[in-house]
């Protein structure tokens, strides 16, 4: 099966943009959504491109839509594969048909694009169809960054969030793009309880020894101690794991998340967009933007008095 297309025509310009990937359900279709209004308020001339051949009733308007070329109901039930095959199968013929995705891409110009990705999380681990999807992308002169995104309330379960911090980090050795870790809808954070310590703690991935003593508190992981430590220590070994928070309807929080993609894949923040930012900023935006600053969430969290991980630190 061919992976490769050859670009036709004049070399295009440079082209910016995000990969939006992240596990089923982490706020991916939301955050294009949303991200697509935000940029547009700002004079970026933004297009959304959908290549998650299992979406359906996309919320935005969409430039280029997977669906068109194949979709994950057609190839279950004429291939009669279950929907984790089906879609490992709908992103390898979508990389033997780059052309149609060229040709679409080319109509459209100069743009800030997203591409609204799978889900699912072995096309970012272990298959290489979407790796070589991007680096095509990279060739036909784009300049990505993967925003990955993950559910902030696993913040909230230890033992998931280290598994969090494995994928994140796998993800980011096998997609070898420039690459932001974001926490999702912390907004909604709180209603999966008390986090165990102060927001910084997460985003940073700060002394990671602390997460194994309330592990210890499980008795399903004693067993697994051991397997848990090696994994931490893997991931502080690397040093490459960080999260930036986001509520998609705090436009502080948009802000902060556009501002460490740029910064990755070297976009130009112009005159224009910095002062429309400016004024955005100083003026309500309107009814999607009455949520408080994504980081008063943490304030949430710690009773008066409470240490956080840096007091138990210069106690020590």
């Amino acid at each position: 099966m061919s992976n490769q297309s050859t670009p036709s025509g004049p070399a295009r310009s440079l082209q910016f943009g995000q990969v939006v990937i992240g596990p089923p359900g982490s706020g991916k279709t939301t955050y294009c959504r949303g991200m697509q209004e935000f940029l547009g308020q700002l004079g970026r001339k933004v297009v959304v491109v959908n290549l998650d051949p299992a979406n359906e009733g996309l919320p935005y308007p969409c430039a280029v839509d997977v669906g068109e070329l194949i979709t994950l109901d057609d190839v279950m039930d004429s291939l009669k594969l279950g929907p984790n095959g089906g879609l490992i199968y709908c992103m390898e013929y979508l990389e033997a048909n780059l052309d149609w995705l060229e040709a679409k891409l080319r109509s459209l110009g100069d743009c800030y694009f997203l591409f609204d990705c799978p889900g699912q999380v072995e096309l970012y681990t272990h298959q290489s169809c979407v790796k070589n999807i991007f680096a095509q992308l990279a060739k036909w002169n784009f300049r990505l960054t993967a925003v990955h995104l993950v559910d902030s309330h696993y913040c909230a379960d230890p033992a998931k969030f280290i598994s969090v911090l494995c994928t994140s980090l796998s993800t980011m050795l096998h997609v070898e793009l420039p690459h932001v870790n974001v926490l999702s809808k912390m907004d909604l954070v709180e209603q999966f309880g008390r986090l165990a310590f102060n927001l910084d703690f997460y985003t940073e991935v700060l002394d990671l020894s602390y997460l194994l003593g309330h592990l210890g508190a499980d008795p399903f992981f004693k067993k697994f101690a051991r397997l848990n430590e090696k994994l931490i220590e893997l991931i502080e070994d690397y040093s490459l794991v960080s999260f930036v928070p986001l509520n998609v309807q705090d436009k502080q929080s948009m802000a902060q998340v556009m501002r460490v993609v740029d910064k990755a894949n070297g976009y130009c923040f112009g005159d224009l967009e910095q002062r429309s930012l400016e004024a955005m900023m100083s003026a309500a935006v309107g009814a999607d933007f009455h949520f408080s600053s994504t980081l008063a969430v943490q304030e949430k969290y710690l009773h008066p008095g409470e240490k956080t991980v840096g007091d138990e630190v210069m106690d020590l």
